[in-house]
């Protein structure tokens, strides 16, 4: 059997690479960090990354829109409540023009073409055109179609007219009572900035359907519009090409049209005096600027864009306050009763169990009720979601611990003579991290909803002049959606991508932060 081994000659053998060292070999694979290499996997869920460019663009919103429009965030003007979007650069083509539906009767259509060709007529000559009328730029009237005929209750044949009405417009005229002096201001910023602002009065007459009402600048009877003839008979106005209305203007002996006068006052300075202006000039006078509102105004007359961004800011501010303080002390707390175990975690979880079966929603309503007015709804609301939030971050991390800390190269660590901190904070919680970190970040939406409900049902009061939140502004949306629908559209909108992002995003860390995926190639 010896004999049939062959041998085979050492001639035969060859060194390969011979002088090649195994450290000069120079591999493909570099060595990756844990954050770069969870940033490698959550790059490959593209639902988790356009989560968080949702969330970055929402973040962006909140903290740059004051830049985009000139109104102060604390600035309200109660005339231009609840109106839509308008932009005056963008008004002629038919975006963002405060326009609104509506359906007209003959008189209501011709009162509102009145404004416009009020507008028109600062100089109260009496005769401004329809076409005039509908030239104008502070006409409300944007679109309307061709009459049509409906039958009313009482068997009567009515004309009506769809349109479309610019909201801001249709304010119109209003009378003001204002001292001597700020009237000699009026005129010369009229001469100054060239806009027409005072207008002439009207007669409080028996042609006067309503005397509080300065877009009533024509005669009317029971609110139709009247010609009166040479016989002195009156005609009824109707809507038709080269239409002009009769002035109700006062006027003086000579006849010029009278834009204000004297209703009382001490001193010259003092004096007050009546005026009638239009009041979007009025507005440009007050405030320095044109009305603009990108997203429109709100039930109170804020720019409902800032005011999504200020409650943007709140609801992502208490959020994440929420959860880095809640991942903070539920972490410690987890991490030791879950490392010491026995007695430890015996008391713990009973002082735990105790705190999470105090409902979040009554000690948020008694925080309000009782040290709101001391300390202010915020910090109360903070406290509250506090109490007993980070209860399952720490039960989360407290299972991890128990689940590795038993783990070969947890004991390895611990007979070469690692102490307690660095087992727990080096060797056991990265591997928690997966977890702990996705938990953190589901926490933030359920914040957002939880402050959006309190505030919307009442519990919470966080509407004032500088501050407010979404849920507050579906709140003040609730009862008047259905006429002014963009109310309750944009903060829900903004609510429903919050969630839907943050939960996404929070999937996307979860599968980051698993050291079991680290380095799998899918």
């Amino acid at each position: 059997m010896a004999n049939d081994i062959k041998t085979i000659s050492p001639e035969k053998f060859e060194f390969v690479n011979m002088n090649t060292r195994l450290t000069d070999v120079k591999f493909d694979d570099k060595p990756i960090g844990y954050f770069k290499d969870a940033w490698i996997r959550f790059r490959k869920s593209k639902a988790a990354v356009v989560a968080m460019i949702i969330i970055i663009l929402i973040f962006l919103f909140s903290v740059t829109a004051p830049l985009f429009t000139k109104n102060p965030s604390t600035f309200m003007d109660t005339y231009y409540a609840k109106k839509g979007p308008y932009i005056k650069s963008l008004r002629s083509i038919g975006i963002a023009n405060g326009g609104v539906k509506r359906d007209f009767s003959e008189i209501g259509l011709i009162s509102k073409i009145a404004i416009g060709m009020g507008a028109e007529d600062w100089e109260g000559t009496g005769k401004v055109t329809l076409e005039d009328g509908m030239a104008s730029e502070f006409q409300p009237i944007l679109e309307v179609s061709d009459p049509y005929i409906q039958i009313d209750s009482s068997k009567k044949e009515k004309t009506y007219y769809h349109g479309v009405i610019d909201a801001y417009n249709e304010v119109g005229f209003l009378f003001l009572s204002v001292e001597q002096e700020e009237l000699k201001k009026m005129i010369a910023w009229e001469e100054e900035s060239g806009l027409h602002l005072l207008y002439p009065l009207i007669e409080d007459n028996n042609f006067t359907p309503d005397p509080q009402d300065a877009n009533f600048w024509f005669k009317c009877k029971k609110y139709q519009p009247i010609t009166i003839n040479e016989k002195g008979k009156a005609k009824n106005v109707e809507y038709a090409p080269g239409m002009v209305l009769e002035d109700n203007y006062k006027r003086d002996e000579e006849g010029n049209a009278i834009k204000w006068e004297y209703t009382g006052g001490g001193s010259f300075e003092t004096a007050h005096m009546k005026v009638r202006v239009l009041y979007k000039n009025y507005y440009i006078y007050k405030n320095g600027f044109e009305p603009q509102y990108l997203f429109g105004t709100d039930s109170q007359g804020y720019d409902l864009m800032l005011r999504l961004a200020g409650g943007l800011r709140l609801s992502l501010l208490l959020a994440i306050s929420v959860s880095v303080i809640n991942f903070c002390i539920g972490a410690l707390y987890g991490s030791t009763e879950g490392f010491y175990g026995g007695a430890v975690d015996l008391l713990m979880e009973r002082f735990s169990d105790i705190l999470s079966g105090v409902p979040f929603i009554i000690v948020a309503t008694l925080f309000q009720i009782h040290l709101a007015t001391k300390l202010g709804a915020v910090p109360c609301l903070l406290f509250a979601y506090i109490l007993n939030g980070w209860i399952n971050i720490a039960y989360r991390v407290r299972t991890q611990f128990y689940r590795f800390k038993k783990q070969e190269f947890v004991l390895a660590a611990k007979t070469l003579g690692a102490r307690d901190m660095r087992l727990i904070w080096k060797h056991i919680f990265p591997n928690s991290l997966g977890t702990i970190v996705t938990s953190t970040a589901l926490i933030i939406p359920g914040v957002i909803f939880s402050e959006s409900m309190l505030s919307y049902l009442g519990i919470v009061k966080l509407g004032s002049s500088r501050t407010t939140s979404l849920g507050t502004l579906l709140s003040d949306a609730s009862a008047i959606w259905m006429n002014y629908p963009h109310l309750m559209i944009l903060p829900a909108l903004f609510i429903s991508l919050l969630m839907i992002s943050f939960n996404l995003f929070g999937n996307g860390l979860r599968d980051a932060f698993n050291p079991s995926l680290r380095n799998v190639e899918d």
